[in-house]
């Protein structure tokens, strides 16, 4: 049986954001195509990078972050965005490319790696906490204005 080949890299093009975006679609539901364009522009002059694994040259899982500094997190990866495409969920590759953030973060002098993830994703939250031991160390709040 052949191993399939598994490649995780930093999307730049137009072509590879509109690729990507029926994924982040899944985890960002309210997101339209134009909204999309628009805000990841605006966040990638931020510092927002947004990586995809690959299987096969199939895109199977993005995740989208930034280099950050505060005073409780020093300097970190902050991950805003972590999908795996509903049809690949539970084969590992969320945590694959988890792992490849950590090494990577890690690399760049990162002394933690930090997510919020949604109060009802139970599932996403046993992963972080039982299978990478993240801490689960606040809260996050939000207001609408």
């Amino acid at each position: 049986m052949s191993h399939s080949k598994v490649e995780i890299t930093e999307l730049t093009e137009k072509e590879q954001w509109l690729e990507a975006f029926p994924i982040m679609n899944q985890l960002r539901t309210d997101l339209t195509q134009k909204t999309y364009l628009e805000l990841l522009k605006k966040m990638r002059k931020d510092g927002y990078t947004l990586y995809a694994l690959y299987e096969d040259d199939r895109m199977v899982s993005l995740a989208g972050l930034s280099f950050k500094v505060n005073f409780y997190n020093k300097r970190h990866v902050f991950v805003y965005d972590l999908v795996t495409d509903s049809a690949y969920r539970s084969k590992g590759y969320g945590e694959k490319l988890l792992n490849h953030l950590h090494e990577w973060a890690k690399e760049n002098g990162a002394e933690y790696i930090a997510l919020e993830s949604g109060i009802q994703r139970t599932d996403a939250h046993r992963l972080y906490e039982e299978k990478f031991d993240y801490d689960k160390w606040c809260y996050s709040f939000r207001k609408k204005l």
